[in-house]
This record gives structure tokens, sequence and C-alpha cells, in this order.
């Protein structure tokens, strides 16, 4: 195990969450919570059947694009974001494969808990924000219009952290000192400064877009607590906690190559229960590249300017056809 001079497992360098588990469990393995080998290489050869480079990039996971593939012969490449209307599969990040069936541990069942009854009303607000985001042809009517309810993350400002979406600049680079440890995430270069000195956190009256983080070592792993957050913790595409949140993350070198990256969710206003996910990142000795995203800052007003003219041209070919 490499060590820091200071004695700790040494977390530093570029690392990659780029593997193909699907967060929940797919219907299809119900309570396996592993595949065999032969499993894994089945699947791999139907992804190498099916996945197409020149069609729309597959962001996240796939797995279960695959499994209906195998079942109905037919593999639906569409991506969940084609607002950007320019990606493909050439473009993401090569994926890793293991034998894992479900990113989630905790419940057992490898699904998210219930929601309960406040969560399940902001889930549809949620839901419908999505829709309103959605582009052009692929998108229903009434979509969000103006530059208030343009999501950051479109703007290229902050997706939130931390990114746990795999296979899309889903690159972190990690450096440590006995006082702090600096996780930067590829999406956007966010980064959170992570203290390692005892500090209590924040008052609850004081609020961030990336929470409030606390670390601390558990004999070989780093915990790092947020709390604080100003809009809560979202998981990849999943929907998002209150503000109330508690993240926990646990970051163990298990070898040489491997970092396991557990978090566990505890939010009482949104879920029934705490529930954990596990991800394994990669070592690479590449370097992160440079996220040059700066479009829904400086082309939001030929963006807004564009869409005007499409409901004008709409307008008046409805008036025509009365």
């Amino acid at each position: 195990m490499p060590r820091t001079p200071d004695g700790k497992p040494d977390l530093q360098g570029v690392w990659g969450n780029n593997g193909v588990t699907p967060m929940t469990r797919p219907t299809q393995w119900k309570d396996k919570t592993s595949l065999t080998d032969a499993e894994v290489e089945e699947l791999k050869g139907l992804a190498a059947r099916y996945v197409d480079l020149g069609k729309d990039a597959i962001f996240g996971d796939f797995v279960q694009l695959v499994l209906d593939a195998k079942k109905n012969g037919k593999f639906n490449q569409l991506s969940y974001d084609p607002t950007t209307g320019n990606y493909n599969q050439f473009w993401m990040s090569d994926r890793e494969w293991d034998n894992r069936t479900s990113l989630i541990t905790d419940p057992p069942n490898g699904q998210f808990p219930p929601l309960t009854p406040d969560g399940e009303a902001r889930h549809a607000v949620f839901l419908k924000a999505l829709q309103q985001g959605v582009g052009s042809e692929r998108g229903p009517a009434g979509r969000a219009d103006g530059p208030e309810d343009r999501p950051l993350s479109e703007r290229c400002i902050s997706y939130g952290a931390p990114w746990t979406f795999p296979g899309y600049d889903s690159y972190f680079q990690i450096t440590q000192s006995p006082q702090a440890v600096v996780i930067e995430q590829e999406l956007i270069h966010d980064a959170r400064i992570v203290p390692l000195s005892g500090l209590p956190h924040l008052p609850a009256s004081i609020r961030q877009l990336h929470g409030d983080p606390r670390g601390h070592w558990d004999k070989d792993t780093l915990v790092v607590e947020t709390t604080n957050y100003r809009g809560g913790f979202q998981a990849g595409l999943q929907m998002s906690s209150t503000p109330d949140v508690r993240l926990t993350e646990r970051y163990t070198r298990v070898s040489p190559d491997y970092i396991n990256w557990e978090l566990t969710v505890d939010d009482p206003a949104t879920w029934t229960r705490p529930w954990t996910f596990m991800i394994r990142l990669k070592r690479t000795d590449a370097q992160v590249y440079e996220y040059a995203c700066h479009e829904g800052n400086h082309a939001m007003t030929g963006i807004l300017a564009g869409a005007r003219a499409k409901e004008r041209a709409a307008a008046e070919t409805t008036t025509k056809s009365k």
C-alpha cells in the first residue's frame, strides 16, 4: 500500500469512474448480487455487437439497454441528453466491466429505498423540470424558456459535487496533505477542499453549493462527511435530496490501481432510510483534460433568440392552417 510521508494511504493521482454497473439492480437479476465471469463476457460481447460509435452517446449506465436488446433483439441507442445534439458514442470514455449487478449495496436488494410522501411530491417536480429541459423535437412543449430556469449545468457553471455519473467527464484528481485533501473532478473542474484538522461544520445558517465537507481517517480509510448543502446532493441523474442531507463518503485504496468509493446518503425528508452505493475508481497515468465549456453563459442570448424564432415560426404555421 503506497503511503504518504505522514503514514497515511496515498490516494493521490488521477482516478476514473468508468464502470458499466447500473445504479439499481435490473429486474432480470432480482436478488443476484454478482455475475459469473461467463455472464460478464456475454454482456461484453453483446455490448460490442450493439453499441454503434457513430450513434448517440450512451451516458452513464447502459447495461439495461444491453439486457433489453438481448431480450428483444433491438438496441435502443438513444442518449438521455439530446439537448446538445452533437455527442456520439465515439467521444465517450472506454467502459470497465466487473461482476456486480448494482452500485447500490444497501438496501441489499440493490434498489433505492421508498420515498417519503414529501420526497414523492418533489420527485414529480424534478421529473417535470427534466422534461422542460429537453430540446426541440424530442421534448414536450412548455420547456424552460428563460435565463432564470436554464440550469447551472447547461451554463457550464456546476453540475454539483461529487459527480458520480460514469463515463462522461468522470475523472478525479486527488491531492492530499496532513491538513487537507483536495478532490477535483473533471466536470467543470469543481474542486472540494476537505479539511482534516477537526474543524466543526459551519453553522446551519451558512449553506454552500457543494456543501461543507469535513474529513478524518478511520484507520486506512478517508472518511468525508458533508452537510450544509444549499440545494442538496444529486447522485448522477437521480433525484436531488433536500439541503439537510448528510453525505458520508469512504475512500479506501484496496490495491495499487483501485479505490473503493462508498457513499451513504442520509436524508429522512426524502427517503425512508439511508442508502449506500459503491463506485470503483481506477487509477490512470493520464492527465485530466481541460473542461473547456462556457457555451451557456456566452451563448445564452443566441439560445433564447433561436427559441423565440422557432416559437414565432410555429405560431405562423398554426395561424395559416386555420
